[in-house]
């Protein structure tokens, strides 16, 4: 079986979980404190071995300089999600073109994948993202400008919305 280094990274929004390959491409994140909740969130083929780790290197250093300001920071990361679908991988680089600081709802981000009609589509890619804050989903609001659900919760979706330089009502 595969060993995936875990560490825990503190955060003003909480406890940052992240599982990632040796060499350092992340497998899951999320605003969690105990890291081997986020095996699930894998694809059955990413999963491995946890090894704590105090720092996970070129990562670890990634976020820390996104939340010192360096909201881009985080976009070399490489991440490693697997599904079956070829849309949800497409959306999942897509997410990762939107920019900090200016949200798309669901329906813009329907869009800028390409289907305008795959709404719910949309939403699922969110919903299944297994690597938050590399793949940013926060970023993606309700029609009505609403911050809508968040696997991590809604005061995360906030704070990070907010550092990035935009809050919106809930």
């Amino acid at each position: 079986m595969t060993t995936l280094d875990s560490t825990v990274i503190d955060t003003p929004a909480g406890p940052l979980s992240v599982l990632a390959r040796p060499d350092g491409a992340v497998r899951a994140a999320g605003f969690t404190a105990d890291p081997t909740t986020l095996v699930p969130l894998a694809h059955p083929s990413l999963r491995g071995d946890l090894r704590e780790r105090a720092d996970l290197g070129p990562v670890t250093v990634a976020v820390r300089a996104y939340l010192d300001g360096d909201l881009t920071a985080i976009d070399s990361v490489e991440v490693e999600q697997h599904t079956s679908g070829l849309f949800l991988a497409h959306a999942w680089r897509v997410l990762r073109d939107v920019k900090p600081g200016d949200p798309v709802t669901y329906t813009g981000f329907a869009a800028l994948a390409g289907r305008p009609a795959a709404v719910r589509a949309a939403a699922a890619a969110c919903a299944r993202n297994a690597a938050a804050l590399f793949v940013p989903c926060h970023r993606v609001l309700r029609t009505d400008g609403a911050l809508g659900g968040y696997r991590w919760g809604l005061d995360v979706k906030k704070w990070l919305l907010g550092h990035e330089g935009r809050v919106t009502s809930t």
